[in-house]
């Protein structure tokens, strides 16, 4: 009996040092791009967290820089998709959509075949919202 509380104990002041790992912070940057308009890009910081997702770093940004705003819609079948970027939505009509780029660390752009639902941001990459068209 001793022993298990002992053990349950050490347990408890250890899973502070475990779960901290677990929430580390790390800086990420997100640019708003319209590729269909003559407008200047527009670069945000923000965090992410280890094995956090996109659309939680987009959601701190919303809630901590009164600059940026984005919608998103919940699909059943492909998880959250992304409508506007700072009142700028996309179009059907005018085949206009916002495109998920990731610039990585080394500088590669990259087009993740996931949507912000999904992709996990890495320390110091840069996420491209892109205004664009199909």
């Amino acid at each position: 009996m001793v022993m298990r509380i002992l053990l349950s104990v050490a347990l408890l002041l250890l899973a502070p040092g475990i779960l901290a790992g677990k929430y580390d912070r790390f800086p990420i940057y997100v640019m708003t791009m319209n590729s269909q308009l003559n407008t200047p890009n527009v670069t945000y910081s923000t965090y992410g967290v280890y094995r956090g997702i996109l659309l939680g770093a987009l959601k701190r940004l919303e809630d901590s820089n009164a600059d940026f705003k984005f919608t998103y819609t919940e699909d059943l079948n492909y998880g959250p998709y992304l409508e506007s970027v700072n009142g700028l939505a996309g179009n059907d009509q005018e085949h206009t959509y916002w495109e998920l780029l990731v610039k990585t660390k080394e500088g590669q752009i990259i087009r993740p075949d996931v949507g912000i639902g999904c992709y996990i941001p890495k320390a110091n990459e840069q996420i491209i919202l892109k205004y664009t068209t199909w």
